[in-house]
């Protein structure tokens, strides 16, 4: 119902604003018409705008026509010139006599047409719909239709628009990404509908294969089970399999805003509009096990396998790599030849492989039209198929359709909610089949932690070898550096390009032979203890593992002539302490809108890094200056040199060398006691330094200050008073989201960490208004009443 109100009341202002009345609020353009300037089209119930815009810094303005979201001008779903941008505010779109649009520039030279034509016609209009597609029809024809937006994306996929291929004509509907936040030219990322075998949601860079969803089952695409949790609130999707195309699409629920975007960035998005503000519910690429292909063939990906590079290979299969480091990227080897004959005879049977994305299907057989052990006979007699599944998982739980692979399996990983794949195997593999479970569980963990080990301990070994081999580089798919790169990128390590100097290492700015701006952290000599050395190796171990857009990313490190060095992602902004801690000016830089954004980022980062089944990562060190900030004000959490990684249930205590930032470290964690929930507080102690302004330090004065006015019914008191709150809806609603994020940072540093809400928990509650929020805040509070604390 808020946000029925929230939308409604967005429709008023837009209605009520001047330059609606100027404008009459017009949807439609005939012939002879045009827009200019300021001018705007804007859909019939308000929802899409469409006008000219303008990127990039003063000094170089350049302006475009598109369609965007009245409540949120900058999102831009649809750009007409973004290959031929105008120089200035005078372009002019004019429905032309053969009923093309026309962007012309200052100069009357055409920048963009829609090129649909017809005769000459009185009736020929164009309109802005309320699902954001611009149309062009003849209404004196049969209300025929010349040419749409729809057909032609950009980087966003609307309700009701189409991805896919046009089986008559050969075209096909695709989102490609803008090349720069500033730059909506076509850039190097294109997400397109892979329809070689079952479709599939495929994102590309150039022509290779970067990630895809998993090939749509019915109900969802496989590997992409998320949309499981809300497309019943928020959408339905569709895949339509015709003679005439094959495409996908959804259609969003009554009164919901939403959009699917291909960033610049190579990762796409969903995002919803929901308390004044766009949520992103969806992500991907999400974790290392998107990344197409990343375990060879039969191999499969568990992101929680953080100790063994999150890959292994299936069951029947052993993996031929020398060395757990290369585990994903060398293949698996089928253990025992399968025993089938060219007339049909074989033992083989099949093995389930449970809760999966299905590997890619381009090579594969598909036949909709079979049963599931119709499936599986017509499996066992080929025996070229080396693994099947159902295609279609509907229909009250009895799956049918048939899709078989008849080569190697790729892009295999574990997913929550996903589809069972069956595997072929040789007789003896199937012979060996006993109650895993019973031995497995007892061990896991010891296993986890020895392969750990064994890791650590290659890795170490290698290092040894710098001297002769040079620099060496964990397989992240990015460069290394030799030295004298290293040198040349910061000035022989010039005091100029020093941005950060702490008790261990130096910073400094560099910038890299192809131009990218980088952050070299380079370890003091001093800092070259055995202890040293091995706070380098685990940065270097954990950040080689993780992938997240709220991790700071490092893209190299160098060991070469006993030098230490760690090359970063440069990131502008720097740290968060700087403008929460900083002059008025610089903490008004940082609204509360930013303000929130930051904090919801560093919750998805922490939450990533603890999301591991079994082995997970543990920050320790969590405090503002190691949240950095990129160009858009993005979170990134950095400085994993204390990082370390944590089996659950079996709590590591052996080399527990204690990190304390004082104010940021749990009681708990003080006494020697590591787990998940240390990072916890110190994430809750981050969130209300960054709304209040106020550091927490030793005496735990902002936890404290917020603890009083939460009781006393004034949460809102603990707020940076030098950043003023909005007065005007629909931007007031942020009081309220902000007294609830008050409430969640006091959640999160109860003292007894059984109180505390882990991170997926805390994500939900910032996302999702909770009103169980004050009830879990008086429970805690109340056992806390009950025991002593120091």
């Amino acid at each position: 119902m808020e946000g029925n109100w929230s939308r409604l009341l967005n429709l008023l202002l837009l209605l009520l604003s001047p330059t609606a009345f100027a404008a009459g609020v017009a949807d439609t353009l005939g012939k002879g018409s045009n827009i200019t300037g300021g001018g705007t089209l804007v859909s019939a119930n308000g929802t899409f705008t469409m006008g000219f815009f303008s990127l990039g810094p003063s000094t170089n303005k350049r302006y475009y026509l598109g369609i965007w979201f009245s409540v949120s001008p900058d999102a831009v779903c649809w750009v007409a010139n973004g290959l031929r941008p105008l120089s200035d505010n005078t372009g002019v779109l004019v429905l032309g006599d053969t009923g093309s649009l026309l962007l012309r520039d200052g100069f009357g030279q055409v920048a963009w047409s829609s090129n649909s034509t017809i005769a000459s016609s009185s009736s020929m209009e164009a309109q802005l719909l309320e699902t954001g597609n611009l149309v062009v029809r003849d209404q004196g024809s049969g209300n025929i239709l010349l040419w749409q937006s729809f057909d032609h994306p950009s980087n966003t996929l609307l309700s009701g628009m189409k991805v896919g291929k046009n089986l008559w004509n050969g075209a096909e509907w695709h989102l490609t990404s803008w090349s720069s936040a500033d730059d909506p030219s076509p850039g190097p990322y294109r997400r397109v509908l892979d329809t070689s075998g079952l479709p599939d949601f495929v994102l590309l860079e150039g022509n290779i294969t970067k990630y895809r969803t998993g090939p749509w089952n019915g109900e969802s695409f496989s590997g992409a089970t998320e949309v499981l949790g809300y497309k019943d609130r928020l959408i339905t999707l569709g895949v339509t399999n015709s003679s005439g195309e094959i495409s996908y699409g959804y259609t969003a629920k009554p009164g919901v805003w939403t959009r699917l975007v291909v960033m610049d960035t190579g990762v796409v998005n969903r995002f919803v509009w929901e308390n004044s503000r766009w949520n992103n519910i969806f992500e991907g690429p999400r974790d290392p096990c998107d990344e197409y292909g990343k375990c060879g063939a039969f191999g499969v990906c568990d992101v929680s396998s953080v100790a063994s590079s999150f890959c292994r290979c299936l069951r029947g299969f052993s993996d031929a790599s020398p060395s757990p480091w290369n585990q994903d990227t060398l293949p698996c080897r089928r253990n025992v030849k399968l025993q089938c004959s060219s007339d049909g005879g074989t033992t083989d049977g099949f093995v389930r492989v449970k809760g999966v994305k299905l590997p890619d299907t381009h090579n594969a057989s598909v036949d909709m039209g079979i049963t599931g052990e119709e499936c599986k006979a017509r499996c066992h007699a080929n025996c070229s198929c080396v693994a099947y599944a159902a295609a279609d998982i509907r229909g009250g739980g009895v799956p049918s359709g048939c899709v078989m692979w008849m080569d190697n399996i790729v892009d295999l990983r574990y997913v929550d909610h996903g589809q069972d794949l069956y595997l072929r195997l040789a007789k003896s593999e199937l012979d060996k089949d006993f109650p895993l479970a019973a031995v497995v569980a007892p061990v896991a963990s010891t296993v986890a932690a020895l392969a750990l080990l064994l890791l650590i301990w290659w890795r170490r070994t290698k290092t040894k070898h710098n001297a002769s081999d040079g620099p060496w580089s964990p397989t992240m798919g990015d460069r290394s550096f030799d030295l004298p790169t290293v040198k040349m990128a910061t000035g022989d390590f010039s005091q100029s390009h020093v941005i950060g100097e702490g008790g261990f290492a130096v910073v400094y700015k560099g910038e890299l032979p192809d131009g990218r701006k980088v952050a070299v952290k380079r370890l003091k000599q001093s800092a070259l203890t055995e202890k040293g050395k091995r706070d380098f190796a685990r940065e270097v171990d954990v950040m080689a593992n993780v992938r997240h857009g709220n991790l700071l990313r490092l893209l190299a490190y160098c060991n070469e002539d006993g030098e230490r060095i760690l090359i970063y992602a440069f990131m502008p902004n720097k740290s968060l302490d700087l403008y929460i801690f900083g002059e008025p000016s610089d903490r008004a830089r940082l609204n509360w809108r930013l303000r929130l954004d930051i904090v919801h980022g560093v919750a998805h980062g922490v939450a990533y890094l603890h999301q591991g089944s079994e082995v997970c990562v543990v920050h320790r060190d969590l405090k503002p200056s190691n949240v950095l900030l990129d160009d858009n004000w993005k979170p990134k959490i950095a400085d994993f040199n204390t990082a370390k990684l944590f089996i659950k249930d079996q709590p590591d205590q052996s080399d527990l060398t204690i990190v304390v930032s004082p104010g940021y470290a749990s009681p708990e964690y003080l006494q020697g006691e590591m787990t998940l929930k240390c990072d916890v507080y110190s994430f809750g102690v981050i969130l209300l330094e960054t709304l209040s302004g106020q550091r927490n330090g030793p005496t735990k004065g902002v936890i404290l200050n917020a603890r009083e006015f939460w009781q006393q019914d004034r949460a809102l008191a603990l707020l940076d008073q030098t950043v003023p709150l909005p007065v005007s809806p629909p931007d007031s609603e942020i009081s309220s989201e902000l007294e609830r994020y008050i409430k969640i940072g006091l959640l999160c540093v109860q003292e007894a960490p059984e109180n505390r809400p882990d991170m997926s928990a805390v994500v939900a509650m910032l996302t999702t208004p909770n009103s169980d929020i004050n009830l879990l805040l008086r429970a805690a509070q109340q056992n806390e009443d009950a025991v002593t604390c120091t």
